[in-house]
């Protein structure tokens, strides 16, 4: 239930049992509401209040912002004396949360309302979908990156780390999400349906879906099985009962985290960062020094109507501002960034604290370096303003910001298109657990971009580097007869200073493999050792010709070799 606007306060029945208070009888016309009240008085007042809370506001407390108000916001609503005070914390309440508080539209209570209309139509169970474990993770922290769901239950295998061998589950889902603001990456949260009734709980301990935990002789553990450990083993104690194994130790180690990390996941999200809202929405004028920091932008193609967006930040450290203590240097900067459509309306936003830590002893080497962060951000095709404020938490006058029009180009499925071209100081290829997940990660590939120094200077590499590059083909036409594409990729890498190529190479798409002959997107990743290159600046092309389609694309990058 939503409270849009501001309630007029002669329209609720509080308000309109209120006498009005005589100021010509009362001293020094005071209001009689805003007398000093006794210990009595108060203590009456808050019972009164409590019992005065309903209808429309309780509603508010109870439903609307149940799983994202914090307990001091709460807290002060149920002190409030009155329907006006209320209607003022509410519009508050939502003002704070406000990505772009200069508009009328709200997006984060718009979100906050479908999230709420999701819960109920998809997760009710014999009460409403938002009062439900995976209602208020919807509400909270949004639709999880993947689902594994097992709407019946049966036959499981075990992971390893749950103890292995096979038994039967009761209905379970796992949600994954790849990262949540104060709590971490790779969140992974398992709800249980024990009643077979619709309504999964969410749960710390994974045996809780093992509909054979309690039944003797059946569904054993790779370590019961074996003779290495025994039923009762999984009853000792502690938060899971998952029994003895190759893991039980390292299961053990973790239950602190798992309850922590349950703990926080209870909690309301956090209002961070309102500080540095006011630089990217009012641009207010910086009055300490400037914190500078650089920002690249890249496209990948997710779909025709999805860009991925990787936004690359990077950081000096000898601009960051570090604190020893206990022979442990550490830096903190929060970040707050946003994108909004041309028109002003916020499509994303980002805040995190990023931190650097070195010990004291090597902090002047350190200080030489940079901390590099990625945040990947699924984006229609169109045009864009990104806006980016970085806080020196150990220095909070120092600020700086970021602001530029980006354009997420669309790629049309009958032309023959291209991503952007990575020059990378490390890339290479990730297990397939963290496929798709993680900072740097595209598809398999961990691919960590070099930024440049500013938006006319050439990234920079050192002669003991290798120059990595990255890329992605989309669109090659597939041949009717050899159900294969052909199309020829040529490398060259030419001396700026003579316009000399002094690499010319090309392969197949056929000879690549992994696949990329039957697909119409391949996947460029190629790195060179520069030992041999003289210092100077250089330029890197990559050029496709689809044989098929007979079609071109190219994409070209600067560097310097020092």
């Amino acid at each position: 239930m939503a409270i849009a606007q501001t309630a007029s306060p002669a329209s609720t029945p509080s308000t309109a049992s209120t006498p009005a208070p005589d100021t010509q009888t009362t001293p020094n016309n005071q209001d009689p509401l805003r007398r000093p009240l006794s210990d009595k008085d108060k203590f009456k007042q808050q019972k009164e209040l409590r019992n005065e809370l309903k209808g429309p506001y309780k509603r508010w407390v109870d439903e609307d912002v149940r799983w994202i108000i914090t307990d001091q916001e709460l807290k002060a609503f149920k002190s409030l004396s009155n329907d006006e005070e209320r209607d003022n914390f509410i519009e508050t309440f939502w003002q704070r949360r406000n990505p772009d508080p200069d508009s009328p539209e709200n997006e984060f209570k718009e979100e906050n309302y479908r999230r709420i209309a999701y819960a109920n139509e998809h997760f009710a169970a014999g009460k409403p979908g938002w009062k439900t474990d995976r209602g208020h993770m919807y509400i909270a922290y949004g639709k999880p990156d993947s689902i594994e769901s097992h709407p019946s239950g049966g036959s499981y295998e075990r992971p390893m780390d749950e103890g292995g061998g096979e038994t039967s589950t009761f209905p379970f889902e796992t949600w994954h999400y790849r990262y949540i603001e104060g709590i971490g990456e790779n969140i992974d949260i398992e709800f249980v349906d024990t009643c077979m009734c619709g309504d999964y709980h969410m749960t710390l301990d994974r045996s809780e879906k093992d509909a054979l935990l309690h039944v003797p002789g059946a569904g054993a553990t790779l370590g019961e099985q074996m003779g290495t450990s025994k039923r009762a083993d999984r009853f000792n104690g502690g938060l899971e009962n998952l029994g003895g194994g190759p893991m039980a130790a390292s299961n053990q180690s973790k239950e602190f985290d798992r309850l922590e990390q349950f703990s926080k996941l209870q909690a309301p999200p956090a209002v961070k960062f309102k500080d540095l809202e006011s630089f990217l929405v009012n641009h207010k004028v910086l009055s300490g020094p400037f914190f500078p920091f650089e920002v690249r932008t890249d496209y990948v193609k997710v779909t025709e109507d999805t860009v991925l967006v990787p936004l690359t930040l990077q950081i000096k450290n000898r601009d960051i501002t570090f604190n020893t203590k206990d022979g442990v240097a550490k830096g903190e900067v929060n970040v707050l960034g946003r994108v909004a459509t041309i028109t002003d309306h916020v499509v994303q936003t980002f805040e995190q604290t990023l931190e650097v830590e070195e010990p004291s002893e090597l902090l002047g080497q350190a200080l030489d370096q940079a901390s590099v962060h990625w945040w990947a951000l699924p984006l229609k095709p169109g045009r864009y303003r990104v806006d980016i404020a970085i806080k020196d938490v150990n220095n909070p006058d120092h600020i700086g910001t970021w602001a530029e029009g980006i354009v997420v180009p669309k790629y049309d499925d009958e032309k023959l298109s291209a991503s952007s071209l990575i020059l990378a100081d490390k890339m290479e290829q990730v297990p397939t657990k963290q496929i798709g997940t993680g900072q740097f990660i595209i598809g398999n590939t961990y691919v960590r971009p070099r930024v440049s120094a500013g938006p006319a200077v050439a990234v920079t590499f050192h002669r003991n580097q290798k120059l990595n590059f990255w890329m992605q083909i989309y669109n090659l036409q597939i041949d009717d007869k050899s159900k294969q594409n052909a199309a020829t990729i040529q490398y060259q890498i030419t001396d700026m200073a003579s316009n000399k190529a002094i690499l010319d190479t090309s392969e197949n798409s056929a000879a690549m493999g992994d696949n990329n002959a039957n697909s119409d997107q391949l996947t460029v990743r190629r790195s060179v050792p520069l030992a041999s290159l003289q210092p100077g600046k250089y330029q890197v092309t990559i050029t496709v010709n689809d044989h098929v389609s007979k079609q071109q694309v190219a994409q070209s990058a600067p560097f310097t070799v020092d």
